[in-house]
């Protein structure tokens, strides 16, 4: 039994043993051939750095030469490009380079060129000349004014299509005006509700400002009724500026039914639009519903509105709407007020109350007050005008609905008679349908293009 311990004992050592002398072995064997390889690179050599010749200076006969290698390389890649690049490098290459210069050689190692597209030459400029791009500043405003005269237009359809085509019509294929014809002209703009003092007006001025010759001109006439349009309806009035005071105060008026409290609700949402905090101060507390409709309009903006009790004071809720304002930091209070009848004096001197008390809350409120006119009530809307001037300071007319009636020339007798500048139309249905007003764009989108056959007959 302790004989047989042993021999398993030395077999496992002669088994070890014999392990570790492959090992060693092998060990042995990847390090001679380590040492060979470094003899067999101590027999190559050590590589050398490449030293370049010095390079010589250049003479003109070793351009000529260099030339002439170079347009023998280079033909084979000149036939594949156009034909007027070809010649153009023909001509390069035939003419003698200057003393000294270096040629136009590709460098050595590039690959050869690719196929590509013929090449267009440039128009030929004479010496010294550039070629500048024109510049495009002034091409963004009058897209801006396209748009806003392509926006109006919808609107002023039925004053386009009522009027202003009747006296197109009067101009049409005509090479002269019959002076009888002014007499046509002056009934279009009567029945288009400017206004008896307005029309008599225009046509004295066109006698007076056209000679014989120009009378009987379409075109001239025309483009005086567009220009004299523009200059009457153009106001010398600073814009409004709602920065101006801290809150600032605006007061809408007008009559019953003529689109105030939905004139308050557009506007305030373009003033938020705009990042500035709106009131409202539901001062109509005599109309049924109208405070209902403010408050309508003041969830859907987001603008908090300030009333009062059925049939209170108006005057009290349009202070109690500038206090607020003033004691959460708002920008800007917008007040309604009951609508009123320009006969009525007792109603006209409510108005007034209501003014002063503005002025209580606070020093120079309000410091804009807006007459809100309904376009479809024609020339009784000049009449309304001029009694609200007369018991109120009016500082701007908001124009509403014309896109619903055929009478907007009424715009033009407002404008010629109370010299107040007219600050929005109403042109829609939508917020975005009522827009700031602007002279030469409603003119434009009034009037149109010149009356069909007119530019052909002269």
């Amino acid at each position: 039994m302790e004989g047989g311990f042993h021999t398993d004992l030395i077999a496992a050592l002669i088994a070890v043993g014999g392990l570790a002398g492959l090992s060693g072995l092998a060990v042995y064997a990847v390090r001679r051939a380590k040492a060979a390889r470094r003899r067999q690179i101590d027999e190559e050599g050590t590589a050398q750095p490449v030293t370049r010749p010095k390079r010589r200076d250049l003479k003109a006969e070793d351009v000529e030469d260099d030339a002439a290698e170079t347009a023998a390389s280079d033909a084979p890649r000149a036939e594949q490009l156009s034909p007027a690049l070809s010649a153009e490098s023909a001509a390069d290459t035939a003419s003698p380079a200057a003393p000294g210069a270096l040629p136009k050689k590709p460098a050595a190692g590039l690959p050869p060129l690719r196929e590509t597209a013929p090449l267009v030459p440039e128009p030929s400029r004479a010496p010294g000349a550039f070629s500048v791009e024109k510049p495009r500043g002034p091409e963004r405003p009058q897209v801006a004014r396209k748009r806003g005269v392509s926006a109006l237009a919808p609107g002023l359809e039925p004053t386009r299509s009522g009027w202003v085509k009747r006296l197109g019509q009067l101009f049409t294929g005509k090479k002269e005006l019959d002076p009888a014809l002014l007499d046509e002209i002056e009934k279009v703009l009567l029945t288009a509700d400017i206004g008896v003092r307005t029309s008599q007006k225009l046509l004295s001025e066109l006698r007076e400002s056209l000679d014989r010759h120009a009378i009987k001109d379409p075109e001239a006439v025309w483009g005086y009724l567009r220009r004299r349009s523009v200059e009457i309806l153009t106001m010398d009035a600073p814009a409004v500026d709602f920065t101006a005071a801290h809150p600032f105060v605006l007061l809408i008026i007008g009559v019953n039914g003529s689109g105030k409290t939905t004139t308050i609700g557009k506007l305030a949402s373009k003033l938020q639009a705009q990042g500035r905090k709106v009131l409202l101060a539901a001062g109509d507390t005599f109309r049924a519903a109208a405070t209902e409709q403010l408050e309508v309009w003041g969830a859907r903006v987001g603008a908090p509105v300030v009333r009062g009790k059925e049939a209170a004071d108006p005057s009290s809720v349009v202070f109690d709407g500038i206090k607020r304002a003033r004691a959460e930091d708002l920008d800007v209070v917008i007040a309604d007020t009951a609508g009123r009848l320009h006969t009525k004096k007792n109603l006209m001197e409510e108005l007034q109350k209501v003014r002063r008390v503005a002025g209580k809350a606070l020093e120079g409120a309000p410091h804009e007050t807006w007459l809100v006119i309904d376009s479809t009530s024609g020339q009784n809307a000049i009449a309304q005008a001029q009694e609200f001037t007369k018991e109120m300071s009016v500082t701007g007319i908001v124009l509403t609905k014309l896109d619903g009636t055929a009478k907007g020339g009424v715009i033009l007798g407002i404008a010629d008679q109370l010299r107040i500048p007219v600050r929005y139309i109403g042109v829609g249905e939508r917020v975005e349908d009522l827009r700031e007003f602007e002279a030469n764009d409603f003119v434009e989108a009034l009037f149109g293009e010149a009356p069909s056959g007119l530019e052909e007959a002269n």
